[in-house]
């Protein structure tokens, strides 16, 4: 008989990646959350998963052979004090992923506070293009695959690899359980200011990540200070950068303004030219260091090369949801300045100075932004937007209205329905509109396409 794995908070990215992987292993799979909704949902249960809406001692009935549980869940959680009153054998949902999914397996780890969803899919989509077959878990939705995980056919795993701790009952980074012998550590900066109090101790986690790393892996790296001083701690397998600059070990470099063309070029000195559909300087620093990546594992150069041509990019990154009347209307999963700045830099160069206005909208939805920790750096972060309308969420510990007050051209509103009116009354045809946050931000996308393609918007 199959063993009945039921899994405690299934419908994140992550914890539906497990259960997909999970149910691919022949084992029996249901799964319960506080919020079950497409599109997770949906791939869910096409895979044959038992979904339950809410936390209850009864979603353990019957009985299962194990529970692996999601990393939101916390003691006087009525699902996990029942697993621990009945005494099940509960793990995370990381050490499951180690001990079950990658072990014995070629891990190819992508981590860093920015990038890693988009560059651990591009990495996917080139090993695939070469023939490798490769198993993945994303912490998104890959356009290519139309999935966020698949077991694969081949000794090659490719893993989004997250800073966030692993479980109420394992403090460490999800990424300790991972054991790659192929890393990429893309960038690093502060963030989760509800686990870690600085960046210290990110750097720590990271530390453990890079101990774990075989002699005779790679590490693949970004230009960050903070990456260096994790190396400072001791570094006991070979390292290649990656960069826009020409002493990188892989090198990048933009040949259009917002990066549709650009050139990649080995440590031996090979070069190629890539045309693809992405935009941005993040993106090509994500596509260099995919490259790179995939290259460790025996993919030439040019074969990479030609598979970003056909790459097709990630649900919520950068994501053209429509055009109505006109208006280009942008879903992106920006949440940190570094990340929105990168962001409507990459939509400027696109859309030009001379042709239409750049709008943004903004949730400041992370529990960092919420504490208050970017507040200094997040109006900077929308230079490059010719207007901003912020959604002030329940929960803001810090006076959105005071930060922008002075600024021209920006907007806070409270309610989705009155800031949606406001951007309807404002966007008009040429116009381009990115929506940024790290949530669904209460549909708003539909709501405004839907709004924006009413007869008083499209004439």
């Amino acid at each position: 008989m199959a063993q009945h794995i039921h899994i405690v908070g299934i419908c994140g990215t992550f914890m539906g990646g497990v259960a997909l992987l999970a149910r691919q292993l022949g084992c029996q799979v249901s799964g319960s959350d506080a919020n079950v909704y497409p599109p997770m949902s949906l791939q869910l249960i096409d895979a044959g998963i038992v979904l339950t809406e809410g936390f209850s001692a009864e979603n353990l009935e019957p009985r299962p052979d194990l529970v692996v549980m999601g990393n939101a869940l916390s003691r006087g959680n009525p699902e996990v004090e029942a697993v621990l009153d009945l005494g099940l054998p509960y793990v995370s949902g990381p050490q499951w992923l180690g001990e079950n999914v990658l072990a014995g397996r070629w891990v190819i780890a992508v981590s860093g506070t920015h990038g890693k969803t988009s560059t651990t899919s591009m990495l996917a989509w080139i090993l695939e293009c070469a023939g490798m077959e490769p198993g993945f878990l994303v912490g998104g939705v890959p356009a290519n695959f139309g999935q966020s995980a698949c077991l694969g056919r081949s000794d090659f795993f490719v893993v989004e690899a997250d800073e966030y701790d692993t479980a109420f009952f394992d403090k460490r980074s999800k990424f300790v359980h991972y054991k790659p012998r192929t890393l990429v550590m893309a960038n690093l900066e502060y963030d989760h200011a509800d686990i870690f109090p600085d960046l210290a101790a990110i750097e720590t986690q990271f530390h453990h990540l890079i101990r774990c790393v075989p002699s005779e892996g790679l590490i693949i790296h970004g230009d960050a200070p903070a990456i260096e001083r994790v190396f400072s701690r001791g570094v006991w397998t070979p390292r290649q950068s990656f960069g826009s600059q020409t002493n990188n070990s892989w090198s990048v470099r933009a040949l259009s303004a917002a990066g549709e063309q650009f050139e990649v070029s080995s440590p031996a000195g090979a070069v190629e030219v890539i045309n693809w559909s992405l935009i941005g300087a993040h993106n090509l620093l994500n596509a260099c260091a995919a490259i790179a990546a995939s290259h460790h594992a025996g993919v030439p150069l040019a074969i990479a090369a030609r598979a970003l041509e056909s790459f097709a990019g990630v649900k919520r990154r950068l994501e053209l949801r429509g055009t109505p009347a006109g208006v280009a209307v942008y879903d992106d999963f920006a949440h940190h300045p570094t990340a929105i700045a990168l962001t409507l830099e990459a939509m400027r160069q696109r859309v030009g100075a001379d042709s239409g206005r750049l709008l943004a909208v903004i949730e400041p939805r992370s529990a960092t932004m919420k504490s208050g920790h970017h507040q200094a750096t997040l109006v900077a972060a929308t230079a490059d937007a010719d207007e901003v309308f912020w959604y002030e969420p329940p929960g803001l510990s810090w006076p959105l209205g005071e930060l922008v007050a002075e600024r021209a051209g920006q907007s806070v509103w409270q309610q989705t329905d009155k800031l949606i009116d406001a951007i309807a009354a404002t966007a008009r045809s040429g116009d381009v509109v990115v929506i940024m946050s790290n949530g669904g931000f209460g549909g708003i996308h539909e709501k405004l396409l839907q709004r924006l393609g009413t007869p008083a918007n499209s004439s």
